[in-house]
C-alpha cells in the first residue's frame, strides 16, 4: 500500500486483542499480523459452533444478535436448497459516530479475514464478500489484506457501497452485492433463507467487521481464556469509538462492562449534558448515570440505553440540546430511503415538529407524537431508531426542551458539536417575484410542497432533499408554468 492509512487514533484498557499490534504497526499487513496472533487454526462446523455458543458470541454492529443461531439457521438453509452459502462481512457503518470497524479494517484486516475465512471452511461456503465503504481507508486496505494472503481456500472479494446510513442495513448490503442500489427492501427478508434476501440466492450469514474479528479471537484463545476478561455474561473485550468534538474520536478497545466513565476519562471527555450510546439509533441518558453506567448490553438495557455498535458521545454543556438533536434528526431524515410512510412522512414531520419547538412554537408532545407514528411500521428498523433517539433526547434535556416551548429559547450556543458530514446539501427555492400560485408544484411534489390558505407553496423549513425526492423536485422544477421553482444550495 502507497498510500498513508488516515483513521483514528487506538488504545486500549485492559489486554490487547482486536488492537494488538497497533501499537508498532500503523497497518499490520499479513507477517506482522501472524507475529502478532499466529497462524489460523482449523476448526469443524461443530467446533466453531460450539465457540460461538460459550462465549455468546453475538453481533457487534447494533442488532446484537446471537452469532451461532444465525449460522445455524443458514446452514439448514443450505441443506435444504443444496446451495452452498455465502458469507459477507458488513464493514459499512454508514454514521458518523461510529468509525471502529473502519478502523479495524484498516489497520487490522487480516484479523477480520481470519474468522470469516475459519467459518468459510468450516461452513462450506461458495464465497467470501467484504463489502467497505467507499472512500475509506478500508477501501485500500482489504484488496491490499486479500493479495497479500495469495490464494484463499474460499473465493474473497471486496464491495465499495456509499458511505450513506442505510448502506450499512444488511437487506441493502445484499441487494449491493447483487448488484442493485444499496436501498433496504421494501419488505423484510431473511438473508439466512436465500432466495431473494440472499446474495444470488444462495443462504448468506452477514456479520460485521468486529463480529468475525472476535470469532478468530475466540477460535485461537479457547473459550476459557477468551472469557477471562469480560463479564460471565458478556464476554472478552470491544471496541468503543468515543467522539471528542471538535478533536478527532478515539477507538478504544474495553473490556465488555468497564465503566463508562472511566472510558470517557482516559479519552478526556466530560459527560457534559447528556450521553449518547449506540449512535444515531441509540439512547440519551443523563451524566449523572455515567460514573456507574457499565459498558454492556445488559447494563445499558438497565439503564433505559442500548449498545448498539458501542459509539459514545458527550453533549459539551452550553450548547443547545434541541439545535443539536434538530441537525441530526434532520440528517438521519435526509439519509432515509423514502420507501415506505414513517420515513417519507414520519421523519420529516419529527424534524418540523423539533424546527417548531425550536422557534417557540410547537410542544414537546407534538415532537412525541410525529417521533411515535412510525415505530413499528418501517420497512426496516431506521424509523424506530430515529424515534429512540429523538424521544429519549425530550426526556434528557426536558429543561433546555422547556425553555424553547415557553418562546424564550434557551440563550445556548447553536453550534453544532454532533458529528455530522459537512456537506451542503441541495434544496428546492421559490423566486416569489415569478410565483403566482398556480398550485401545480403541490401536486408534482407532495412530500415537499404544501400549499397556504392563498395557493401559494410552502416548503419544509432548511430541508435538504433527500436522494428519493430529487426525481420530485426535478419534475416540480420542470414543470412550473412560472418557472418560479429552482434547486439550489
Amino acid at each position: 500500500m502507497s498510500e498513508p492509512l488516515v483513521v483514528p487514533e487506538v488504545r486500549r484498557l485492559g489486554p490487547a486483542r482486536l488492537t494488538a499490534g497497533m501499537d508498532r504497526w500503523d497497518r499490520l499487513d499479513f507477517a506482522a499480523h501472524r507475529r502478532t496472533h499466529g497462524p489460523l487454526p482449523r476448526a469443524s462446523r461443530s467446533e466453531l459452533l460450539a465457540v460461538a455458543d460459550r462465549i455468546d458470541l453475538r453481533g457487534r454492529g447494533g442488532a446484537a444478535f446471537p452469532f451461532a443461531r444465525k449460522a445455524r439457521a443458514t446452514l439448514g438453509a443450505a441443506e435444504r436448497s443444496g446451495r452452498a452459502p455465502v458469507l459477507v462481512v458488513n464493514g459499512a457503518e454508514g454514521e458518523p459516530p461510529s468509525v471502529k470497524d473502519a478502523t479495524l479494517l484498516a489497520r487490522a484486516p487480516h484479523l477480520v479475514l481470519d474468522g470469516v475465512t475459519l467459518a468459510a471452511l468450516a461452513f462450506g461456503a461458495a464465497e467470501v464478500v467484504v463489502a467497505v465503504a467507499s472512500g475509506s481507508a478500508a477501501e485500500l486496505s482489504v484488496p491490499a489484506a486479500i493479495a497479500e494472503r495469495g490464494r484463499d481456500p474460499v473465493p474473497m472479494r471486496t464491495l465499495c457501497v456509499p458511505d450513506r446510513f442505510v448502506s450499512g442495513e444488511s437487506g441493502a448490503l445484499i441487494r449491493a452485492v447483487n448488484g442493485r442500489a444499496a436501498l433496504p427492501p421494501s419488505r423484510p427478508v431473511r438473508a439466512a433463507e436465500g432466495g431473494r434476501g440472499g446474495v444470488s440466492g444462495r443462504p448468506t450469514l452477514l456479520c460485521n467487521a468486529e463480529t468475525w474479528a472476535q470469532l478468530a479471537l475466540a477460535a485461537r484463545l479457547g473459550p476459557d481464556a477468551f472469557a477471562v476478561v469480560g463479564t460471565p455474561d458478556e464476554p472478552g473485550t470491544l471496541l468503543v469509538t468515543v467522539n471528542r468534538s471538535p478533536r478527532p474520536p478515539v477507538v478504544v478497545e474495553v473490556p465488555a462492562g468497564a465503566s463508562l466513565a472511566v472510558v470517557l476519562d482516559a479519552c478526556g471527555v466530560d459527560p457534559g449534558a447528556g450521553v449518547l450510546v449506540g449512535g444515531y439509533h441509540g439512547a440519551w441518558l443523563p451524566p449523572h448515570l455515567a460514573p456507574d453506567l457499565p459498558l454492556s448490553r445488559t447494563g445499558l438495557a438497565a439503564a433505559g440505553g442500548t449498545l448498539g455498535a458501542a459509539s459514545v458521545v458527550a453533549l459539551p454543556r452550553g450548547v443547545c440540546a434541541l439545535a443539536e438533536i434538530t441537525a441530526v434528526a434532520g440528517w438521519l431524515a435526509d439519509e432515509s430511503t423514502g420507501q415506505c410512510g414513517p420515513c417519507r412522512r414520519g421523519l420529516p414531520e419529527t424534524v418540523d415538529a423539533l424546527r417548531a419547538l425550536s422557534r417557540g412554537a410547537g410542544s414537546a408532545s407534538a415532537v412525541r407524537r410525529a417521533a411515535a407514528l412510525g415505530r413499528g411500521r418501517g420497512a426496516c428498523a431506521h424509523p424506530d431508531g430515529v424515534a429512540r433517539f429523538v424521544l429519549s433526547a425530550l426526556t434528557v434535556f426536558a429543561e433546555d426542551i422547556a425553555t424553547h416551548a415557553s418562546g424564550s429559547g434557551c440563550g445556548l450556543s447553536s453550534g453544532l458539536t454532533l458529528p455530522l458530514p459537512r456537506q451542503a446539501g441541495e434544496r428546492l427555492a421559490v423566486d416569489w417575484a415569478r410565483c403566482a400560485g398556480h398550485g401545480l408544484c403541490a401536486s408534482l411534489a407532495p412530500d415537499l410542497i404544501t400549499l397556504d390558505p392563498h395557493g401559494f407553496p410552502l416548503l419544509r423549513e432548511n430541508a435538504n432533499l433527500a436522494p428519493w425526492q430529487r426525481p420530485q423536485a426535478r419534475r416540480a422544477v420542470a414543470r412550473c408554468p412560472a418557472l418560479a421553482l429552482r434547486i439550489g444550495r
